[in-house]
């Protein structure tokens, strides 16, 4: 059943002009009928499912049949900082991450980044955000994972965080583990928690050191060293084993 996301709020019965480009991807890409089903997710994050009673080659109408008491997010709040990489990585990340329940996705640029998008990043930002709102889209969430772009580690430092972790390779070097899975166990339901991965260069010692000075724990993800796009995906996966199916 496809899933889309409304900028309004969601009501049973509401019979509901859908916008014009979920109506195109229906009526144009998909050959919607009427009486097919959707779900539909409101603002407020609920979801429903509805029925298409219109459909026209640019204008599909559905009405709201019931709600589904669906909640897929992880029960921690989870932001992924990635340092700037090459190529399509970034979009890899984005859209990885949000099926994997990251709610937050924030790239910057870092002392041995390889790459510099200077002006450039309102475009690539909001490219990553529609690459988000597919993912979310394809995975079902009922949150669309916002992705930012952040000018320097000062600026990641003012944000607030019940738990911080940096991914670093020399705590993977010498098998330290255990500092990740006891700042994981310690969350409860609500809680956010930031991942720091560094690019392709890694993350310098003096990041290290000013990330530690402001609560940062230095984390390994298991003994082997893993590439800038993989880490968070590690990660990520972590949390959810340590949040949902351990506990």
């Amino acid at each position: 059943m496809q899933h889309y996301f409304l900028d309004q709020r969601i009501a049973p019965k509401d019979i509901i002009n859908l916008p014009s480009d979920i109506s195109h991807h229906l009526a144009r890409v998909l050959r919607a009928t009427i009486n097919d089903r959707i779900e539909l997710v409101g603002n407020d994050h609920h979801v429903f499912r509805a029925k298409l009673i219109e459909v026209e080659n640019h204008s599909v109408t559905a009405q709201i049949e019931a709600a589904l008491n669906v909640n897929v997010e992880l029960p921690v709040n989870v932001t992924i900082v990635s340092g700037l990489s090459k190529k399509n990585k970034p979009e890899w990340v984005v859209q990885k991450a949000t099926e994997l329940g990251a709610n937050q996705i924030i790239f910057m640029p870092m002392a041995w980044s390889v790459v510099n998008w200077g002006q450039k990043y309102q475009k690539k930002i909001h490219h990553l955000n529609e690459v988000a709102l597919s993912a979310a889209e394809q995975s079902h969430r009922n949150v669309i994972p916002q992705v930012h772009y952040f000018n320097d580690l000062a600026q990641l430092l003012a944000e607030p965080f019940d738990a911080k972790v940096v991914a670093y390779e020399e705590s993977a070097k010498v098998g330290e583990q255990s500092r990740l899975v006891a700042s994981l166990s310690q969350l409860t339901a609500h809680q956010s928690l930031v991942g720091i991965f560094g690019p392709e260069g890694g993350i310098s010692p003096e990041e290290i050191q000013q990330l530690t000075n402001h609560g940062f724990i230095s984390v390994g993800l298991g003994p082997r060293i893993m590439r800038t796009e993989t880490a968070p995906l590690y990660f990520l996966s972590a949390v959810s084993m340590m949040t949902e199916l351990i506990h």
